[in-house]
């Protein structure tokens, strides 16, 4: 019997400092995570969430170690999030994760962070070869893979569902998590406020839909908005989706990111998926958000495939494509 392998996974990108080891047979043996948690009705400050990495690491990174039961010499690889992200954030993880690699003498591995929510996606849903549905606060992406690399068959032209969901909950002075904030408040709401709905094939574009909800802020019930923010937004990706898969015939679908945990979101893209004659997967809500379970997954897989790379060479990439990477671990 072959022994397992061990991959510690950093992850960095945004408001989200996350450790994690993950074995070759697809256990999570440990997932530990600070978040970055601005001031009410602010956004993330990007020296300021690297700063708050920096502080958290150590602490973060002895949990981890500590739950998995895995000593640091027994790794064989180390993994971070290169991108995409913010600066700062993205560098802060880097450098900890070369000094890992560096000092245990490990080969290190540059991730893909959309690639981290899919394959963590996969992994703990079960899918195989779905039509993913990318959504969270740096990714809005209808996606599938072939020839080797995620290919794009739907995205937002302007801002992610997340940043909506987000935005809209800091002018209303929610709590954070401003997602879940919203939902809640959502199933409160009995009223239908019209709001612009913009899908061009099989992209959506969010940025009216955000400053009209915001307008109407003033004037109509925050339940009732939330409500029709939802049923709006959520409306415009299901029928991104609902296209793409007809376009791909893909059977089965798999919802993973950090809004995936939207029950409401769930419920629609579920209908459409049945009626296609597909089965809906949704990510475990345990690995939804950022975390370092999701880096050391795919980290592990690009691993086993020779994808580690020289320090030298472990630059991070804010804007990094999804579409740009190879994944040879899947046929």
């Amino acid at each position: 019997m072959k022994a397992n392998s061990y991959c510690l996974g950093i992850e960095s990108t945004a408001h989200t400092f996350g450790a994690s080891i993950v074995s070759s047979d697809g256990t999570v043996l440990s997932d530990v995570r600070e978040v970055y948690a601005p001031e009410v009705g602010k956004g993330i400050h990007p020296r300021e969430a690297a700063q708050h990495h920096s502080q958290v690491a150590p602490e973060v990174l002895q949990r981890a170690f500590r739950e998995a039961r895995v000593k640091p010499n027994h790794l064989s690889s180390i993994a971070f999030s290169a991108g995409p992200g913010l600066g700062p954030a993205l560098r802060t993880g880097a450098t900890i994760a070369r000094a890992l690699a560096v000092f245990l003498r490990k080969p290190i591995v540059p991730v893909h962070h959309a690639i981290g929510h899919i394959e963590i996606g996969a992994l703990t849903a079960g899918a195989r070869d779905p039509l993913v549905v990318l959504v969270s606060g740096g990714h809005t992406a209808i996606t599938a893979c072939a020839d080797r690399k995620w290919r794009i068959f739907g995205e937002t032209e302007d801002i992610t569902l997340g940043n909506v969901v987000d935005s809209f909950a800091r002018e209303a002075k929610l709590p954070s998590p401003g997602g879940s904030a919203v939902e809640k408040l959502a199933l409160e709401g009995k009223k239908f406020i019209d709001l612009p709905y913009t899908v061009k094939g099989n992209d959506v574009a969010y940025s009216g839909l955000l400053t009209a909800a915001l307008k109407k802020m003033r004037d109509h019930n925050l339940e009732d908005l939330c409500y029709s923010l939802q049923e709006i937004a959520f409306s415009m990706l299901t029928e991104a989706v609902e296209r793409s898969l007809a376009h791909t015939e893909k059977k089965e679908v798999l919802l993973t990111g950090g809004v995936a945990a939207n029950k409401r979101l769930q419920s629609a893209l579920e209908v459409i998926t049945e009626e296609h004659g597909a089965i809906f997967y949704v990510v475990d809500p345990k690995y939804s958000g950022d975390c370092g379970a999701q880096i050391a997954w795919a980290g592990l897989l690009a691993f086993k495939c020779g994808l580690n790379v020289k320090v030298e060479d472990t630059i991070v990439r804010p804007k990094w494509r999804l579409d740009e990477v190879e994944i040879p671990w899947r046929p």
